[in-house]
C-alpha cells in the first residue's frame, strides 16, 4: 500500500523490525521478512526506518525531488557509486589528480610519473592518451582541467629544482590532435590556473617584496600564444594583490554568478520550504540581506566585505601613519621584530595604495555575466586559511585592452579582495558544486584560542578534516561541517586533498586510505572507499553521479559504479554457466 497514513503493522512487529534492521542490510530485511514485504511501500514506516538507519535529524526535512521517503531510502541505498567496477594501473607513481571532460565520454588523470593520461569513459574504461611532460623540465603533473567545449585540456605542472622551489607552468593541449599549443609560467606551482572562458586561463606569478611580504599578479592568458601573438594580446594582467606575513595566493578557480538563480539542490531547508511552495524554478530575492560580521577574519590587514572605512579604521590608518613618521624620524618605540616591522610597514601602504573593494558583492539581475575570482589566501602566517573573493567584470574577461593595468590610478598600486572568509585552519581543498551556487572546502582545524606570533610557525593542525559549505549567493556558511575523513601530514608537508561535487554527492580523499562520500541534503556519510594508500581525489562523472572516480598513491585509479548501475550491465551480460545447464539438460531429454 503506498503513502499510508500510519503503520499498518502492530507495534510488536515493527519493534521487530527495527532490531533487525540493527544488524541487516535494509533490503536484505525486504526480502526476508514477510511482513515487511507486505507493508513495503508505507511511507509512515519508511520515514520511520530512514531516521533510524541513517541517523538523521528529525527536524530534516525529504529530500525536496523525492516523491516518497521509500524512494528516499531506495535512492540512497541503491544509487551511491560504491562497488569497485575497475581498477586502473597504467601510471607508474602517485596519482595526484582527476578531471571528467563536460561531455564525460574522456577523463584525465595527471602523477608524480610526469605523465598526464587522457581516457575514454566507457563501459570499460580505456587509456587512449598518455603525454610526457618531462622534457620541458617538469618533475611531475598535479592538476588538469577540460575548457567548456572540451577542446582544450589545461594541465599544470610543477618544474624540475630545490626542494624549497616553488615555480610550475601551464601546458594547453588540443583534444583534436593531443597536440601541445602554449606553456604558461606559473608561479608559485599550488596556484594550479583554471580556465575563464573557451580561450582564456587564468595564471600566477609571485614577486618577493620583503622576507615575509610579497605581491601575486594574477594573469589571463590566451590558449593559442604561439598562433596569435604576432597580431593580437595574448596575455594581460587581471589583479595584483599584496600578501602579508609570508602568505601567498594559491588554488584559483572561477564560479559564474548567472547559474545561482537556478540550483540543482538549495542547502537551505527554509529556502527549500519557499522555492516549492511558489514554483519550481524561482528567483531569489536577498533584499536586504548584510554580510556585516558574517565569515570575517579575526585577524586581518584586509577589508573582509566592501563597507566604507568607519571612524575605526580611520584612526587605524593615522596610527600606522605616525608609526611610520616615527621611524623615519629616529624617535624610539618599543622593540619590535623584524618581521613585525615589515608588516607594519606593508599594511600602511596597502592602506595608500590599494584600489577600494567594488561596491556590492552579492549578485543581482544585471550581474548575470559577472564571474567570481575564488582562491586560498592568508592574513596571519604562511599556511592558506582564509578564501578570498574576486569579482571579474564581463571587460576583464579577454586579452584585449590594457596590458599591466594602465586603467589604474597612481595611487591604485594594489587590487582590494571584495570578500574574505576566515577558515581558521589549514585548507587543503575546494570544489564547486555544479549549479556553482555552493563551494566545498576541505581543512584542518586550529586550536579554538591559538595566537600566531610568527608567521613562520603556523599553529598545529588537527588530524580530523572538516568539510565546509557556503552559499557563494550570500556568502553566509550553511550547515553544519561534514566530517569522517582524516589526514596526518604536519603543516610543513600538508597537501591538497581534491574534492568533488555532484547533484545529491560530495566525495572527497582523505590520507587514511579511503575515499568518502556523503549526502549533500542530509549531511551523512554514506560511503568509504578503500584503498591501499592516501586518496589523493575524487571526480564524479558530469553526466552520470552514480559513476566515482579515485586516485590514489598507491598509483592505481579506482572505478566505481552503484549497485543500481552495476546489476543493470550485469543483466545485459550472458551467463555461460546457465546456458551450458540448459543445454545439458536439452541433450538428456
Amino acid at each position: 500500500m503506498e503513502g499510508g497514513g500510519g503503520p499498518l503493522l502492530p507495534d510488536s512487529v515493527l519493534y521487530e523490525i527495527f532490531l533487525y534492521l540493527e544488524h541487516a542490510d535494509v533490503l536484505a530485511a525486504a526480502l526476508v521478512c514477510r511482513q515487511w514485504r507486505a507493508v513495503a511501500r508505507d511511507d509512515f514506516l519508511w520515514r520511520e526506518l530512514f531516521y533510524r538507519y541513517y541517523r538523521v535529524a528529525r527536524e530534516v526535512p525529504r529530500h525536496p525531488a523525492a516523491v516518497s521517503w521509500y524512494d528516499e531510502f531506495q535512492r540512497l541505498y541503491d544509487t551511491i557509486p560504491c562497488v569497485e567496477v575497475q581498477a586502473l594501473k597504467e601510471h607508474s607513481d602517485q596519482v595526484l589528480h582527476l578531471s571528467f571532460s563536460h561531455s564525460g565520454c574522456l577523463f584525465a588523470s595527471c602523477s608524480k610519473d610526469c605523465t598526464v593520461k587522457i581516457w575514454s569513459n566507457e563501459l570499460d574504461i580505456s587509456l587512449q592518451h598518455s603525454s610526457n611532460m618531462r622534457p620541458y623540465n617538469w618533475s611531475y603533473t598535479q592538476f588538469s582541467q577540460f575548457n567548456s567545449d572540451d577542446s582544450l585540456l589545461l594541465v599544470s605542472g610543477v618544474f624540475v629544482g630545490p626542494h624549497n622551489s616553488s615555480s610550475g607552468e601551464i601546458a594547453v593541449i588540443s583534444m583534436e590532435n593531443f597536440t601541445l599549443l602554449s606553456r604558461v609560467r606559473n608561479k608559485p606551482y599550488d596556484v594550479f590556473g583554471c580556465w575563464l572562458n573557451e580561450t582564456n586561463l587564468i595564471s600566477g606569478n609571485l614577486h618577493r617584496i620583503g622576507r615575509i611580504t610579497s605581491c601575486s599578479v594574477l594573469w589571463l592568458n590566451n590558449a593559442f600564444q604561439g598562433i596569435e601573438s604576432e597580431n593580437v594580446n595574448v596575455v594581460k594582467r587581471l589583479f595584483k594583490i599584496q600578501n602579508l606575513n609570508a602568505s601567498t595566493i594559491r588554488t584559483v578557480m572561477v564560479a559564474d554568478c548567472s547559474r545561482y538563480d537556478s540550483p540543482d539542490l538549495l542547502l537551505d531547508y527554509e529556502e527549500q520550504l519557499a522555492a516549492s511552495s511558489t514554483s519550481p524554478c524561482p528567483i531569489f530575492d536577498l533584499g536586504s540581506d548584510s554580510e556585516e560580521g558574517e565569515a570575517k577574519p579575526q585577524q586581518t590587514a584586509e577589508p573582509a566585505g566592501q563597507e566604507q572605512p568607519d571612524d575605526g579604521d580611520v584612526a587605524a590608518e593615522d596610527g600606522l601613519q605616525q608609526f611610520f613618521d616615527d621611524i623615519m624620524e629616529g624617535r624610539v618605540r618599543a622593540a619590535m621584530t623584524e618581521s613585525e616591522l615589515e608588516t607594519r610597514v606593508a599594511e600602511l601602504f596597502i592602506r595608500n595604495r590599494t584600489k577600494p573593494p567594488e561596491p556590492n558583492l552579492l549578485p543581482t539581475d544585471s550581474s548575470s555575466k559577472i564571474k567570481y575570482l575564488i582562491f586560498t589566501t592568508g592574513c596571519l602566517t604562511y599556511s592558506p586559511h582564509q578564501i578570498g573573493i574576486k569579482r571579474i567584470l564581463p571587460h576583464q574577461m579577454t586579452t584585449a585592452g590594457p596590458v599591466l593595468g594602465e586603467e589604474r590610478r597612481s595611487d591604485e598600486f594594489f587590487d582590494s579582495l571584495d570578500h574574505v572568509i576566515d577558515i581558521h585552519g589549514h585548507i587543503i581543498g575546494m570544489g564547486l558544486s555544479p549549479d556553482h551556487r555552493y563551494l566545498y572546502v576541505n581543512s584542518r582545524a586550529w586550536p579554538r584560542d591559538c595566537v600566531i606570533s610568527d608567521p613562520m610557525q603556523p599553529p598545529p593542525i588537527a588530524e580530523e578534516i572538516d568539510l565546509h559549505v557556503f552559499d557563494l549567493k550570500t556568502m553566509k556558511e550553511v550547515k553544519r561541517a561534514l566530517r569522517a575523513h582524516r589526514a596526518y601530514t604536519p603543516n610543513e608537508e600538508c597537501f591538497f586533498i581534491f574534492l568533488d561535487v555532484s547533484r545529491d554527492f560530495v566525495a572527497s580523499g582523505a590520507e587514511d586510505r579511503h575515499g568518502y562520500i556523503w549526502d549533500r541534503h542530509y549531511n551523512i556519510c554514506l560511503a568509504k572507499l578503500q584503498h591501499d594508500n592516501v586518496v589523493n581525489s575524487v571526480a564524479f562523472s558530469p553526466v552520470e553521479q552514480e559513476l566515482l572516480l579515485t586516485a590514489s598513491d598507491d598509483a592505481t585509479i579506482k572505478v566505481w559504479r552503484s549497485p543500481r548501475t552495476v546489476r543493470i550491465q550485469q543483466a545485459g551480460k550472458p551467463r555461460p554457466r546457465k546456458l551450458l545447464f540448459s543445454w545439458l539438460l536439452n541433450q538428456k531429454s
